[in-house]
């Protein structure tokens, strides 16, 4: 398979992970509408619909073709870890929001990843990968993660831990 190949595949896989995650935020805002979580499941799906713009251009730069079955199984994917979230927690407490924003997290550092692959290729010689700011997307990816983990040490302390006695 050629290294174009490679490229294609890698960058479909970034944007079907972007679907699944603002899918996984949007169904945060709609359980936390109006509570600091919902405000921070707004704010980071923002976030991550810019960067996913940004990946989109690039995709469109390198003329690769978007996958519609890798983003099909992407929203799939979404909807099943949806399912387990509920098994795992059925009133929608804590440990479904520590589970969900552990999802969004672990998909954080996969996009942090991206850029500072992109940004190793780029240093390689890969002169279509070269000219965009990958220091920036990876701050941007650092401040995102850093604002997920203090929400998601917060459900953690509420769902592994059991109440204070008054």
């Amino acid at each position: 398979m050629p290294t174009t190949d490679h490229l294609a595949t890698y960058l479909n896989d970034h944007l079907a992970g972007a679907v699944a995650a603002i899918e996984m935020l949007e169904q945060l805002e709609h359980q936390y509408a109006g509570s600091p979580v919902g405000r921070f499941a707004t704010g980071l799906r923002v976030d991550v619909e810019a960067d996913r713009k940004e990946l989109e251009a690039l995709v469109r730069r390198l003329g690769v073709s978007e996958s519609g079955t890798r983003k099909a199984t992407a929203w799939l994917t979404e909807q099943v870890a949806r399912l387990k979230l509920r098994f795992d927690d059925p009133a929608g407490g804590a440990l479904r929001l520590l589970e969900s924003i552990e999802i969004v997290a672990l998909g954080i550092e996969g996009k942090r990843a991206l850029w500072g692959s992109l940004a190793a290729a780029a240093e390689r010689g890969a002169t279509a990968l070269q000219g965009i700011d990958y220091a920036r997307l990876t701050e941007r990816a650092d401040e995102q993660r850093r604002r997920a983990e203090t929400v998601r040490l917060e459900a953690a302390r509420a769902a592994l831990t059991a109440p204070r006695d008054s």
